[in-house]
């Protein structure tokens, strides 16, 4: 099962690198332009994104009474990170992918489940608050459309029913269950026509949400030990906003923090809800015209665009999948 599992991801990772093909050459194209010492520093920031992605899990293993080291945690993130880009599904696929590691390490898995969904809580919820800063940069502008506001509607639904699964299963077992088992009937209902079979069984559910809010509990029980993961969460915000500033300063392109704040909130708000794989061959057009509707001439948004884009999101790919393959050797 695991070899088809390694298989699956294999061809989705090889299918995504022709779907980019042109891309990847533009993007190394452009990077014979830049200063290459500041594209040095902006991978070392991409590297410090992945270790402090470990210590937002190590933090909220903390809340949740449970001990495993940041680099061990930071190399699952980056595995997760390359499973996520591939198979996209708003970061389940990753959380599939903790909960089989945790278990096979000795932790509880609604633990290892309630932490992954706080993650995404974490992470969405920082990333709406630097979102209301990038909107009142386009306000100010005059520059905000109806699809970036479409787009943050959407992002909030995520963020909403996320919270919504972390409020119920702090409330009540039998909330969390019963929410849950709404949604196992709905995605059961839609999938029978093709496997003729539930896909979900129902009976296992409502033992599984008992083992999430059990998880959950500790939320409520060490309630300022929320404060770190949630401090660790902006600080990845901040690192990339860093590296989109780097971008600006490696091609000596004029800049203001709106145009970097702004520019790099939408274009990360469309790489959340884009339907193509962390939103290659979508989020580029939009975070380039959203820097060119924050006065940057169009030949210079392409430089940003693409050069951010080789160092947040092919670089920590290529190290994602590394860390997936040793994973994936370490547990065979």
């Amino acid at each position: 099962m695991r070899k088809i599992f390694w298989i699956i991801i294999a061809l989705l990772t090889v299918g995504l690198i022709i779907f980019s093909f042109s891309e990847l050459q533009t993007i190394a194209e452009t990077l014979k332009d830049a200063n290459y010492g500041i594209l040095f520093i902006a991978l070392l920031v991409q590297l410090v994104w992945i270790y402090n992605m470990g210590l937002i899990f190590q933090s909220i293993y903390w809340l949740m009474e449970l001990k495993e080291r940041a680099a061990y945690l930071a190399k699952l993130a980056a595995a997760t990170n390359f499973v996520n880009v591939v198979a996209p599904t708003f970061g389940f696929g990753g959380m599939a992918l903790f909960v089989n590691y945790g278990k096979k390490r000795g932790h509880p898995t609604g633990k290892v489940t309630a932490t992954t969904a706080l993650f995404i809580l974490f992470d969405h919820g920082s990333f709406i608050a630097v979102l209301a800063l990038g909107i009142i940069v386009l306000i100010r502008r005059n520059n905000l459309t109806m699809g970036e506001i479409g787009a943050s509607i959407f992002m909030l639904m995520i963020f909403s029913f996320f919270l919504s699964l972390v409020v119920l299963g702090m409330q009540s077992a039998q909330k969390l269950g019963a929410f849950l088992l709404v949604i196992s009937r709905i995605i059961n209902r839609l999938t029978k026509p093709f496997i003729h079979k539930p896909y979900i069984n129902l009976e296992r559910v409502e033992s599984y949400a008992d083992e999430v809010s059990a998880g959950l509990l500790n939320v409520r029980r060490h309630p300022k030990r929320l404060i770190k993961p949630l401090m660790l969460a902006f600080l990845n915000k901040a690192l990339l906003i860093f590296i989109v500033f780097l971008m600006f300063v490696a091609f000596n392109i004029p800049y203001t923090a709106g145009i970097v704040v702004g520019g790099f909130s939408i274009g990360y708000l469309f790489q959340l809800v884009s339907v193509t794989p962390s939103g290659v061959g979508f989020m580029e057009s939009v975070f380039a015209l959203a820097l060119k509707s924050l006065n940057v001439s169009w030949p210079h948004a392409i430089l940003v665009t693409l050069s951010y884009r080789a160092i947040t999101l092919w670089f920590p790919l290529g190290i994602g999948a590394l860390a997936f393959r040793q994973i994936e050797r370490e547990n065979a």
